[in-house]
């Protein structure tokens, strides 16, 4: 509908003293949380980390491969790649939803050239701007200069109207955020691209952490390769001293052949060891973003000291883990929509508005007399829909709860993540220092059932058992360093690799 100018001002103040936000205000609800950790009390590593670099927590193993590797995570990584374009996409959901708080502006032209045949006796015009028409005597039209339009000029071409209107269109249109839908709607994506952040951050710390375990077993494969290089070397000399026995006639045959069988078990596992190697050497590849053949990582030693990340109070936990944020962000998220349903049991209010000109020529467009405007806005409401508002907050009501519980169990789940390698790190590091006297006193009784054997006072059972005890030592100390540190990676992860909430986007 038209209407003066200055009541489209009416209207806008109307808008702006009723508009409210409607819905439930967002507030954190309370989460399970310990007041310290369980695990933690009475313990010390025995290399503890002083601190978790926030941009290289992976810098406190001190291992310059590692550090390498670790770097191109983040940057060539396809999996947080596919999280850095989700979280690019919610942001620009946000700036959508925002547009929406202003008019919506558009252009129109538009150029008419039309012919109507002779006979529709029409007379006079009906429209803006349009000339007086005639009609001839015989009833046909003769010369008519009548239209129908705006700013149209007529012609007659062999009994039939010709007629050319221009016209030309500025429009607004606008729905004011009366009850905070838009407001809602903003509130609930920027919530939702918080957690894509959140989620961003949490995808580049599993796989810089998967990178670190893959990493710490390939060394420790490289651990068992050097021991099963010793044991074959080992094995051989044993199987060349029984041999010699054998051709002088103090040891059985039947003492070779099992000599023979335990170098060859020993040779099959070290070949084992170099296809497990591989597997890790291309998952590393995998994960850093290369095709397997593109990635060689040459064998070396590494440290065996496993340093601990230092754990914060337990309530902080809440801010360190990205999990935990992307949690609570979605809560929030979910307690937006409910306004967003709440919104729609009230009215709508439209408000439109044109502005242009009209005429019969290019020429004339533009001039103060061909101008036209007119301005409306239009209320709209919901009478009956049968409960489907009231279903749609009840969903959505039921959302928010399921998020609430989502983020209660997520932060539940970190604490015994937390609980767990505190656990596995105290345990591995008592059980290692018992292993490291384990093998020592097997390689000791290796080295004297070896002299004793050369003397003849021992059979050569005797010293196989002693071997084979030793390896199985061997083994057993590599087993629970990698323990150890993939524990220590864990745990790192568990309190979220020195990240904050503080760094999630505030829009």
């Amino acid at each position: 509908m038209s209407t003066r100018p200055h009541r489209l001002a009416g209207w806008t103040a109307l808008a702006a003293l009723a508009g409210c936000t409607v819905g439930p205000n967002y507030h954190r609800p309370d989460a399970p949380v310990s007041p310290q950790f369980k695990e933690a009390a009475g313990w010390t590593p025995s290399h503890p980390a002083d601190a978790i670099d926030r941009g290289a927590w992976w810098s406190m193993f001190h291992d310059a491969q590692l550090d390498a590797l670790e770097q191109r995570v983040a940057t060539s990584n396809q999996t947080v790649k596919q999280y850095e374009a989700a979280y690019r996409q919610a942001h620009q959901v946000v700036a959508q939803a925002t547009a929406s708080f202003f008019p919506t502006i558009g252009v129109e032209g538009d150029a008419t050239h039309s012919r109507e045949p002779s006979g529709i006796g029409t007379t006079g015009a009906t429209g803006a701007g349009a000339a007086t028409g005639t009609t001839g005597t015989t009833g046909t039209s003769t010369g008519t200069t009548g239209s129908t339009g705006i700013g149209t000029t007529t012609t007659s071409t062999n009994g039939s109207s010709v007629r050319t209107t221009y016209v030309g269109e500025l429009e607004a249109s606008w729905v004011p955020d009366l009850w905070g839908k838009v407001r809602r709607t903003v509130e609930s994506d920027k919530a939702l691209a918080q957690a894509g952040a959140a989620d961003l951050a949490n995808a580049r710390l599993a796989a810089q952490g998967s990178l670190a375990e893959d990493y710490f077993t390939l060394r420790v494969l490289d651990e068992q390769a050097r021991l099963y290089r010793d044991t074959v070397a080992d094995y051989q000399k044993f199987l060349t001293l029984t041999t010699n026995q054998y051709n002088y006639g103090t040891q059985a045959r039947s003492a070779v052949i099992t000599a023979q069988t335990q170098l060859y078990a020993a040779q099959a596992q070290m070949i084992d060891v170099g296809v497990r190697r591989s597997a890790m050497e291309h998952a590393i590849a995998v994960l850093v973003g290369v095709p397997p053949a593109a990635l060689t990582i040459a064998p070396a030693s590494f440290t065996r000291d496993v340093p601990v990340a230092p754990v914060d109070v337990a309530s902080a936990l809440l801010e360190r883990r990205p999990d935990i944020a992307a949690a609570e962000r979605r809560m929030a998220s979910a307690n937006a929509l409910i306004g967003v349903a709440v919104a729609a049991y009230y009215p709508s209010l439209t408000l439109s508005g044109d502005y242009g000109s009209g005429a019969s020529s290019l020429g004339n467009l533009f001039t103060s007399a061909a101008s036209l405007w007119s301005v409306g806005a239009e209320l709209a409401d919901t009478l009956v829909d049968f409960g489907a508002r009231r279903a749609q907050v009840r969903a959505n009501r039921a959302a928010y709860d399921e998020a609430v519980a989502t983020y209660r169990q997520t932060v539940l789940t970190a604490f015994q993540g937390v609980e767990d390698e505190l656990s596995a790190l105290h345990v591995y590091q008592q059980e290692e220092d018992v292993l490291l006297h384990d093998e020592a006193s097997a390689r000791q009784a290796v080295q004297l059932d070896l002299n004793q054997y050369r003397e003849g006072t021992v059979d050569y059972t005797t010293v196989i058992t002693a071997q084979a005890t030793a390896l199985t030592a061997s083994q057993n100390v590599l087993t629970v360093l990698q323990e150890r540190l993939q524990a220590s990676v864990l745990l790192v992860e568990d309190v979220g690799g020195g990240w904050s909430a503080t760094q999630l986007p505030k829009s």
